[in-house]
């Protein structure tokens, strides 16, 4: 069985995904880089010249392949779940689906305090990474997390290390 876990970007999904594949012995994937790999650009680049419709379509083909991989843990893209095929896979899947929970506070400094964001990551909205717009986009898609999801893990206060401890007991 696999472990998927979800939630907005810099909750930890890619850091505490690698960490958390070592401990169990399993692979890890990041759907992000199997549509980066596919498409031969950034996840930035899709978004600026191909736009998000081009690279939601990329990413539900790259969902579609990380579901039928056994024994791994798969990182999912923030907003994997925005597609109601996506949603309807990962769940009839019967894959552990963890969303990672974090504060938009906590999420902002995060994603500042990453020198990779700016080059590989795009602006969502008109609100340019600000609070505000995680805080939009949050309330969008926690309905969606939660639909998903088989459990849960608040990330907010919790080093990756201790993240991985709560997580192998979950699984």
């Amino acid at each position: 069985m696999s472990t998927f876990l979800i939630g907005y970007r810099g909750s930890g999904k890619t850091t505490i995904g690698k960490r958390l594949a070592d401990q169990l012995w399993q692979s890890f994937v990041d759907i992000d880089d199997l549509i980066v790999k596919s498409a031969g650009k950034t996840i930035k680049d899709i978004f600026e010249q191909d736009g998000e419709p081009a690279f939601r379509d990329l990413e539900e083909n790259a969902v579609r392949l990380a579901i039928e991989m056994p024994e791994h843990v798969i990182a999912l893209g923030g907003g994997s779940v925005l597609r109601e095929a996506n949603r309807a896979a990962i769940k009839a899947s019967g894959q552990k689906v963890i969303y990672l929970k974090c504060t938009p506070g906590e999420l902002h400094k995060r994603i500042a305090a990453d020198p990779q964001t700016a080059a590989n990551r795009p602006s969502l909205t008109h609100l340019g990474g600000t609070v505000e717009e995680i805080e939009k986009l949050l309330a969008e898609r926690e309905p969606l997390y939660r639909q998903v999801m088989t459990s849960e893990l608040d990330v907010t206060r919790l080093t990756p290390e201790e993240a991985v401890v709560y997580l192998a007991r979950m699984i």
